[in-house]
């Protein structure tokens, strides 16, 4: 059931500013109800539109039959329908209306939303447990911090908490991206490698950025070779988040193991093919798998994740570098006066790379969790580009990192399906489990009962009223 509750624009603010509505998902079908205490699962919308992400984190709603679960899934403030100012175009108009799209305001809408919706159920007493994958994990985990006393526990999948500042070195994301490609080919991560100043030399050429533009189909003329390159990069590094071992449609419609099949593509083009048209034959499988595409827009936004470039503009600063000794990618190194300049340009607004730091934990976040911190698992993938910023050591004996050899982003929230491997099953099983250990210790406190019949190890049934998850 699609459903709307009114949003203050600033809850820092006792200005009387202008509200907006907040579109959320909610399902009570499972629910034990409020006299039973039954829990409530919130999945921490992110940057998008929020049915996608529903029907993309198919555990949630195939473990809450087991545990007498309500769900909710309520949608991040500029995204989807959930715009201020009353519409996209007002809502993104300049600096002065996006300066309310921040990870502090999002937080503060789930837990009024969260806290209204438990009192006009009489279910203040009924449990929270807090879902999210990647910037969604990371509310997720924030929000353990921030408002402990809104949930009991949260699952914060992919979350890369420590991408900031100089907590972790930041050619982790494209070494990791890299790596994924070279354990699939090393021939296809040397012609990766080598396009980029193939891409330069073409393009330098008398109607070199004409030619590009036939070579890769595009809709309109190539105005120079970044906006080419970045395409390219878009396409490898979300084909590493998304390098799943079955057939999946979350960002693009794929076939299982992309990398694979990408540089199966590349590789498999006849002697005597340039570099270029191997490459343009390999993020085909990304762009364009279904075969439907005739010319590729460059700027295209499906899913409506515009909204991320202003927060990485603001607080959202997470450094990312290129090394040209461990990275199949040019070499960059991130330059904060560029950025900042861009930022100007973009948005007229200046980046503040140290207020996430400042404002969840400190660039000690790993003490600070130990200290301030209980009941998160940080589940990861090492496939995941993005593992290299999350927390993948154990952090105190409630606050645990569950790691995959071979997981990709956030792949536990996804739907149960026949492919998956063992090691996701047992994932999974451990998730539960202790989601499990953290509503029987509530329960203990309230003097209730767990009313949970999942077992230990055992993965839920495929619920077969939930939103049809894209596998």
């Amino acid at each position: 059931e699609t459903r709307y509750f009114e949003q203050r624009l600033d809850h820092f603010s006792f200005s009387e500013l202008p509200t907006f509505n907040q579109r959320y998902l909610i399902s009570s079908e499972h629910w034990a109800g409020a006299d039973r205490l039954g829990p409530i699962f919130l999945y921490c919308g992110n940057e998008g539109d929020i049915e996608w992400f529903a029907a993309n984190t198919g555990f949630v709603w195939e473990i809450a039959p087991s545990f007498g679960a309500m769900v909710v899934f309520p949608e991040h403030r500029y995204y989807g329908e959930s715009m201020p100012f009353g519409s996209r175009e007002e809502a993104y108009k300049n600096a002065a209306t996006l300066s309310y799209l921040t990870a502090e305001q999002a937080l503060a809408d789930f837990s009024v939303l969260i806290t209204s919706l438990k009192r006009n159920l009489s279910a203040e007493a009924c449990p929270v447990v807090l879902f999210g994958g990647s910037y969604g994990g990371m509310l997720a985990a924030w929000m353990r911090l921030k408002y402990p006393h809104i949930s009991i526990g949260a699952l914060a999948a992919s979350a890369p908490i420590l991408q900031f500042e100089d907590i972790v070195p930041p050619e982790s994301f494209y070494n990791i991206v890299s790596n994924d490609f070279k354990r699939e080919s090393t021939s296809c991560f040397n012609t990766i490698k080598a396009s980029w100043n193939a891409l330069i030399s073409l393009s330098q050429k008398e109607n070199g950025l004409s030619q590009l533009t036939r070579m890769f189909r595009l809709c309109r003329e190539l105005k120079n070779t970044e906006e080419l390159a970045n395409w390219l990069e878009s396409a490898y590094s979300n084909l590493a988040m998304v390098n799943y071992p079955y057939p999946s449609d979350f960002l693009m419609p794929l076939p299982g193991h992309p990398i694979r099949e990408v540089c199966r593509k590349i590789d498999g083009c006849p002697d005597g093919t340039s570099i270029l048209e191997r490459v343009f034959e390999g993020v085909g499988v990304y762009y364009n798998h279904t075969g439907e595409v005739d010319c590729f827009k460059l700027d295209d936004d499906p899913h409506g994740m515009d909204g991320w470039n202003w927060q990485a503009c603001t607080e959202m600063v997470m450094p990312l570098s290129s090394s040209p000794d461990s990275s199949m990618f040019p070499a960059y190194d991130f330059n904060f006066s560029a950025f900042q300049e861009e930022c100007w340009t973009n948005f007229k607004v200046n980046p503040r790379p140290r207020w996430i730091t400042t404002e969840f934990g400190g660039k000690d976040i790993m003490t600070n969790l130990k200290t301030f911190g209980s009941n998160i698992i940080f589940s990861n993938g090492f496939l995941d580009p993005w593992s290299g910023g999350s927390v993948t050591q154990n952090v105190s004996d409630s606050i645990v990192a569950l790691n995959t050899q071979e997981g990709a982003h956030h792949i536990d929230l996804r739907a149960a399906t026949a492919q998956d491997p063992n090691w996701l099953v047992e994932q999974r099983a451990t998730e539960i489990k202790l989601i499990k250990k953290w509503l029987s210790a509530y329960y203990r406190a309230k003097g209730a009962t767990l009313l949970s019949n999942v077992e230990t190890g055992n993965m839920a049934t495929p619920c077969k009223t939930c939103p049809e998850s894209s596998l």
